[in-house]
C-alpha cells in the first residue's frame, strides 16, 4: 500500500506534514468487499485503522456462542466503532478516540482479553486489592483459557455490537441482527475514520 500525505496536522503531536493515508481494497469470504483505511503519522507512530465495506450498512450486532473448538478459527472483523463483549464474564471493550480495527479470529479476540486480564490481575497485586477482586480475575482467566480445549467445559457469549455495522463474526453458527434503539444509543459512538476529498488525495 502506498502512502499518499494528508494535509492535516497529527491529531496526536500535532505536527504538520507528517501524516499520511493508505487504502487497500481486498475481499473478505462471506463479507464481501471492504476498504481498508489506514491514517498514520511519521512524526510520532500514531495510526488509526478501520474498515469499511463497499455496501451500505444498518447498525447490527453479531453473536457467537462458543461451545466447541471449531468456534475458535471463525474470522472476526472488527472495526475501530465496534464494542466487543463476553457477555456471561461481564467482559467489555468499548471504542475509544485509539481504538482501531482489526481482522483476526475468535481465539486472537479471546487473546486481547486474557492479556488485559492479566495485566489488570498484576496491577491488583502491586495494589494490594481485595483477594475477591483477584479471585474473580483468576477464575475469568480460567473460563477463557478453557476455551482452547477439547471439548470446551463451559461455553461463553462472543458478541459484536457495532453502530456502524462494520463489524462481523463469520461462521455458520454465527448471528446477524440489528441493534435495538435501546442498544444504539446506549453504545459508544467512536468518530468515523477522517474523511478526504480528492484534492486531499492527489499527489
Amino acid at each position: 500500500m502506498q502512502e499518499v500525505p494528508v494535509d492535516i496536522p497529527c491529531p496526536i503531536c500535532k505536527v504538520e506534514g507528517k501524516v499520511a493515508m493508505m487504502t487497500h481494497v481486498d475481499e473478505i469470504p462471506y463479507f464481501g468487499e471492504h476498504t481498508q483505511v489506514t491514517v498514520l503519522c511519521n512524526a510520532c507512530g500514531w495510526r488509526q485503522t478501520d474498515f469499511i465495506p463497499a455496501e451500505g450498512k444498518k447498525p447490527g450486532a453479531s453473536t457467537l456462542v462458543i461451545s466447541k473448538p471449531e468456534h475458535m478459527r471463525a474470522r472476526v472483523i472488527r472495526s475501530s466503532s465496534c464494542t466487543v463483549r463476553l457477555v456471561e464474564l461481564d467482559l467489555e471493550v468499548n471504542p475509544g478516540s485509539a481504538s482501531t480495527g482489526y481482522v483476526s479470529n475468535v481465539e486472537g479476540v479471546i487473546d486481547r482479553f486474557m492479556d488485559v486480564i492479566i495485566m489488570v490481575t498484576r496491577q491488583a497485586y502491586v495494589e494490594d486489592s481485595e483477594m475477591s477482586d483477584i479471585k474473580r480475575l483468576q477464575e475469568m482467566h480460567t473460563t477463557l483459557l478453557e476455551l482452547k480445549e477439547d471439548p470446551i467445559p463451559n461455553s461463553v457469549t462472543l458478541e459484536l455490537l457495532d453502530p456502524n455495522g462494520h463489524s462481523q463474526i463469520i461462521h455458520e453458527d454465527a448471528t446477524l441482527r440489528e441493534l435495538t434503539p435501546e442498544e444504539f444509543s446506549e453504545l459508544p459512538q467512536n468518530p468515523e475514520p477522517p474523511v478526504f476529498n480528492s484534492e486531499d488525495l492527489s499527489e
